[in-house]
């Protein structure tokens, strides 16, 4: 038997999963690591953290399944996306603490850009708007915040990566600084039409060249995992971000296939082939991957919270014990009592894109109970990513047939039912559910011809359950009004005097 080992790191956890060679689930094993957050707006982890439970879990899962790293034909790797981490070349020590995708305080800074015109070209060259999400302020930021660091970086001595190409150099002992063009497409630095780093962008950011990594193919081999790390050496062949993996994970390989993943945030993609779609509605152009010499794109918009609600629910109001607890919870009462709920405690993210937002909870009476705030917040991230697609929609110009749907909070059947009621259209589940991890598996396996193509992969997708639209389209349009009245009252507060 033949397996694939896929490191999932994402923003509150590192996971590993085995896959057998018909994209079954063998063995996961998963641990959390700390969420820093030194300031209001600050989100950090330490790279140190991120790298050890990565390895951690690695170790686990092949114990766990009882399989040999020599019975492993490749190592796929996915991950949180636009974290930057800044690293010592000599010594692989991280110069500070990675600043993760939500972090906002480089807000400031995209403003000033802003007004000084440079985003048109920024959203030409990348097709991203100018915002914090993305790597290149957090970069410019380290560089000019930590001691001596820009002195460092302009002597060549430190490197940058996203979090794929900081695992592969610590896999690696330092023998390859690359990264695959799904992660180099969301740093703000890189050309997605050209498929190469940006002089005018690294000049922009004050950005050295000389901390930048190799881009690669998605799914080729790029090296290999030292052999002491998980007992024999293993090839590294698949490199995609989380979001772009779960596309392909989810089979999403034609375009006009659009699925969502429900994570930490919300992030729904729709494959638009071998040609990039310039949004009209604040979405983001992607890279989705490169295989055999083409690039593949996609249009994507990203919610910054989506299952962290429930995870804030959970430990900073102590409503429920575990996770799963809210559906529950949520389906005690019949509706939400007139409460709207807008988790943008890290500001909104497609297609409103608006960092000063805050979480707002409107529409409480003393009738209000902690059901309805659990059924509200799980609306909640229905609403935002009813949102998306709407803008999705519009920018494809044509009809968007069905969701697929992945990530820890699709296993809440009234979240989906609720997002296949808002939007009109069926909400599907696979059996598989772990489409991210798969993707990277899937990515590494054709590399290394544990399959010949991926007409081979067709019958790997497995439906679970398909979720059909049961509400009215007036009482749908009512509630998404209500909504939008709950999104305005959010908007900027975080610029209101006094705050």
């Amino acid at each position: 038997m033949t397996y694939l080992l896929a490191f999932d790191q994402g923003t509150t956890s590192s996971r590993a999963i085995l896959f057998d060679e018909q994209s079954t689930p063998v063995a996961i094993a998963q641990h959390e690591f700390e969420q820093r957050f030194p300031q209001p707006g600050w989100v950090e982890h330490d790279p140190s953290a991120i790298w050890q439970s990565q390895l951690d879990v690695a170790r686990e899962v092949l114990q766990a399944a009882g399989v040999a790293a020599g019975d492993v034909a490749a190592i796929g790797i996915t991950n949180q996306r636009e974290t930057t981490i800044v690293w010592d070349r000599a010594t692989g020590e991280p110069i500070s603490d990675a600043i993760v995708w939500q972090d906002r305080r480089t807000a400031p800074l995209c403003d000033q850009l802003k007004q000084a015109g440079h985003e048109p070209m920024i959203r030409e060259q990348t097709g991203l708007l100018l915002d914090s999400y993305f790597s290149a302020t957090k970069i410019a930021w380290l560089l000019d915040n930590v001691p001596g660091a820009r002195q460092r970086a302009d002597a060549g001595q430190l490197a940058f990566g996203t979090v794929d190409t900081f695992l592969i150099w610590k896999l690696t002992g330092g023998a390859c600084h690359v990264t695959d063009a799904s992660n180099a497409s969301r740093t703000l630095l890189y050309n997605i039409h050209s498929n190469q780093w940006s002089d005018d962008l690294l000049e922009l950011f004050h950005v050295p060249r000389s901390m930048l990594p190799q881009v690669v193919s998605s799914s080729e081999a790029i090296g290999t995992c030292d052999a002491e790390l998980l007992g024999a050496p293993i090839p590294i062949a698949g490199i995609a971000g989380d979001q772009q993996s779960a596309l392909f994970g989810q089979l999403c390989l034609e375009e006009g296939l659009a699925k969502n993943t429900y994570g930490t945030g919300c992030f729904m993609l729709l494959n638009t082939g071998t040609t990039p779609i310039t949004s009209q509605n604040q979405l983001l152009t992607t890279t989705a991957w490169q295989r055999e010499g083409q690039s593949y794109y996609a249009l994507e918009g990203s919610v910054f919270v989506g299952g962290a609600v429930v995870q804030w629910l959970r430990d900073g109001l102590g409503l429920f014990k575990s996770a799963g607890d809210i559906e529950p919870l949520a389906t005690s009462v019949d509706d939400t009592g007139g409460v709207y709920f807008v988790p943008a405690f890290a500001g909104l993210g497609a297609p409103h894109w608006d960092p000063h937002a805050r979480g707002t909870i409107l529409g409480l009476t003393r009738g209000t109970t902690a059901a309805h705030i659990a059924r509200a917040a799980l609306e909640g991230i229905a609403f935002e990513v009813a949102d998306v697609l709407t803008a999705m929609r519009d920018d494809a110009g044509s009809a968007i047939s069905e969701l697929r749907v992945d990530g820890g909070a699709a296993a809440n059947d009234l979240l989906l039912q609720f997002q296949a009621d808002i939007l009109g259209i069926p909400v599907v589940r696979p059996r598989v559910t772990e489409t991210t991890a798969l993707g990277a598996a899937l990515l590494a396996g054709l590399a290394v011809g544990v399959w010949n193509g991926v007409d081979e992969l067709a019958g790997h997708w497995q439906l679970d359950r398909r979720f059909e639209p049961v509400m009215s389209r007036d009482e749908a349009t009512s509630r998404c009004a209500s909504w939008n009245e709950a999104l305005n009252r959010a908007r900027q507060w975080a610029n209101h005097p006094g705050m």
